[in-house]
């Protein structure tokens, strides 16, 4: 004789099983608004041996790091991710980057509107600038802003239409590099000259006046002045930008300029 196993659970068991999800869902979701569960008797929920989670509040902290650690490595600057305000020297501002970032970080907890909103890194070529803004990109990360770094002009090449990398359209660049909490925008205004495209000056000014009217911090490093020297050919990013834009950068920005001989030069001349 055959015994069949009825494997349907019962209507008390299936109440207990959706009992048991909702409570789950229930945890996490207290847990991504920051309450303390320690108090309701419910064991904590396990760390997440990889993957992007948005679940849970310690996989969402990971997946930024991660998207810091991917905009590093778009931009070929994996030597940097590793570097911490402790291996900046003196020229690099460590204690004013600190500062900075720790302002921004409690202006992130009162969601607030940070009291300087923008910081400058002005410097010659080779002279660290770079470095130290991604040591605070670094730094940043660590402590839970979403934060990126793009060069000023990848960013331009990837607003074009299929130019984006990772099968990005041009409208989601957009979006991620106006919304994130923090921006790194390197080398602004670096392969641009009084000839720049309407295309270029235009999608320069969207994205910084949209980070300024949302109030969200940008660190600008940029090899030129703010504005032409007398008697200098060389122009200032106020060429670029105008006048309206740039002084309204300024009106809320800490200046920070690297100063220092090429880091990148050769100990000995090359003889070519």
């Amino acid at each position: 004789m055959s015994v069949t196993t009825d494997t349907t659970p019962s209507a008390p068991a299936r109440g207990m099983n959706a009992l048991g999800a909702l409570s789950e869902h229930l945890v996490r979701v207290l847990e991504k608004n920051g309450a303390d569960i320690s108090q309701l008797g419910v064991p904590p929920q396990p760390e997440p041996s990889d993957g992007l989670w948005e679940d849970v509040s310690v996989p969402q902290a990971r997946a930024r790091r991660n998207m810091w650690r991917n905009s590093i490595v778009d931009a070929a600057h994996d030597e940097y991710l590793a570097f911490r305000f402790d291996h900046l020297d003196d020229n690099q501002k460590p204690n004013t980057l600190r500062n900075w970032l720790d302002s921004l970080i409690e202006a992130k907890k009162l969601d607030a509107r940070p009291g300087t909103l923008n910081m400058i890194v002005p410097g010659p070529i080779g002279s660290g600038k770079t470095a130290a803004a991604c040591t605070l990109g670094n730094e940043a990360a660590e402590r839970g802003l979403w934060t990126l770094f793009v060069k000023h002009a990848t960013y331009l090449t990837w607003r074009r239409p299929d130019s984006a990398p990772h099968n990005m359209k041009a409208w989601e660049v957009r979006k991620k590099f106006v919304e994130c909490d923090l921006l790194v925008l390197d080398e602004l205004c670096g392969e641009m000259d009084m000839t720049a495209t309407e295309f270029a000056r235009r999608e320069t000014v969207d994205l910084i006046d949209a980070r300024i009217s949302a109030g969200r911090p940008t660190v600008y490093t940029t090899n030129l002045r703010s504005r032409r020297q007398p008697g200098s050919p060389a122009m200032g990013v106020v060429d670029i930008l105008g006048e309206r834009l740039l002084s309204r950068l300024e009106s809320s920005a800490h200046l920070v300029k690297v100063v220092g001989p090429d880091r990148r030069a050769p100990a000995k001349p090359l003889d070519w």
